[in-house]
């Protein structure tokens, strides 16, 4: 399956993105990578970044462009890379969230059991890898950390890769939210190869500290924005309840693949995974909380209305536990204002974390002007009472306003 095709793509992000591989081109015109196109890249969070529309697809070409920038870099600066070495590393970045669903996160803690979007992903790589007669073996060899080449995955997945320095910088424009504006290009003109290893110059360790500080800033500000966790939480409830009623036999409204996703317990060893998960997407869901707005059953019904007309659950978050009496009177107002069968849906807690920097996982690596490696924790000033490595909790509990 090959096409002599190549396109061009206007990016609001980087301007015009050269597709010139044929097989790259094929791989985006596949069915699996278009249905990208209807999958969100930031779920709900559109309920408060009215401009946070875009999708998965977009995501994937911007990251794969930012492949292509990284390679040039490291070229120029006498990192052999060969041409199918190049191919593969942008085919493992723009194929790197293909296995996401729509409302990923929730989802798999709903509907899609027993497998995660990183084991979904690989499924659908190896899947296109046998269709393309196995053209995309080395992609799937970088992609899982077993290429003789290392630093090869790090551009893929490490602390400071090409997908968050695409997310970071996508997301930030689509929300307006600027503390994640972070300068990708600086970064990447900064990298280099030492030992097989990607090491920054000294010259990019400002621009490394507001990478992390962007990532730290963007997981508070937007992607665990209170408002866009509760509408997360409220929408895994809502399927993990349709799911309960579909299995005691209950008739539900959806599509046929989502019916199928809501009546089967294990996906783990199906033989239909990749092709009924193909099928799905943000228009399946959507679709059926409109039809499960009007159900007899009171739960369900509730559910759907709150999350399609954002009439959403309040929510305190904070640093220490939530206090025993406070969740007390949620839970006793809760019971003179609604029926019973929604209590267990409408008052609940947890936990949150943000970890900007794990050095025991990834450690980031700068070279100073005489060519000494440090780690960058020993050199950043930014890393005073462990800001970025620290494992930061915060508490939820929500519950329903009162009118």
């Amino acid at each position: 399956m090959t096409s002599k095709n190549t396109t061009v793509f206007n990016d609001p992000i980087y301007g015009f993105i050269d597709i010139d591989s044929p097989l790259i081109f094929d791989l985006i015109q596949h069915p699996y990578f278009q249905r990208l196109r209807r999958i969100s890249q930031m779920g709900l969070s559109s309920l408060v970044y009215p401009g946070a529309r875009h999708s998965r697809f977009e995501h994937g070409l911007g990251a794969m462009h930012l492949m292509g920038k990284a390679v040039e870099s490291l070229r120029k600066k006498g990192v052999p890379i060969s041409v199918e070495e190049g191919e593969a590393l942008k085919i493992a970045i723009l194929l790197h969230d293909i296995g996401h669903g729509p409302f990923s996160h929730a989802m798999e803690k709903s509907i899609v059991l027993g497998v995660n979007h990183e084991d979904l992903s690989l499924r659908f790589m190896e899947a296109l890898n046998t269709e393309f007669k196995g053209k995309l073996s080395l992609a799937i060899s970088i992609f899982k950390n077993t290429y003789s080449r290392k630093f090869m995955h790090q551009l893929v997945s490490g602390q400071i890769d090409v997908d968050r320095m695409d997310y970071l910088r996508r997301d930030s424009f689509y929300t307006g939210a600027t503390e994640g504006n972070i300068n990708a290009e600086r970064i990447l003109c900064m990298i280099t190869v030492i030992d097989d290893e990607l090491v920054i110059n000294e010259k990019g360790l400002h621009s490394v500290e507001k990478f992390l500080m962007a990532r730290r800033l963007m997981y508070w500000q937007v992607y665990l924005h209170k408002t866009s966790l509760v509408a997360e939480l409220l929408l895994e409830k809502t399927l993990q309840h349709a799911r309960n009623l579909s299995v005691a036999g209950v008739a539900l409204e959806g599509s046929p693949v989502l019916l199928k996703f809501l009546q089967k317990e294990d996906f783990v060893e199906s033989d239909t995974l990749l092709t009924d998960f193909t099928q799905l997407d943000d228009i399946d869901i959507l679709s059926a909380i409109k039809s499960w707005q009007y159900n007899e059953d009171t739960v369900l019904s509730y559910l759907s209305k709150a999350l399609l007309h954002r009439k959403l659950l309040k929510i305190i978050m904070s640093a220490h536990p939530i206090e025993k009496d406070v969740i007390a009177e949620k839970r006793a107002s809760l019971r003179a204002n609604f029926p019973e069968e929604l209590h267990r849906y409408l008052v609940f807690q947890g936990t949150i974390t943000n970890q900007a920097y794990v050095p025991e996982n990834k450690i980031i690596r700068i070279q100073r002007k005489r060519g000494e490696i440090v780690n960058l924790q020993n050199l950043s000033d930014l890393f005073d009472g462990q800001l970025f490595s620290k494992v930061e909790t915060k508490y939820y509990l929500c519950y329903p306003k009162i009118n």
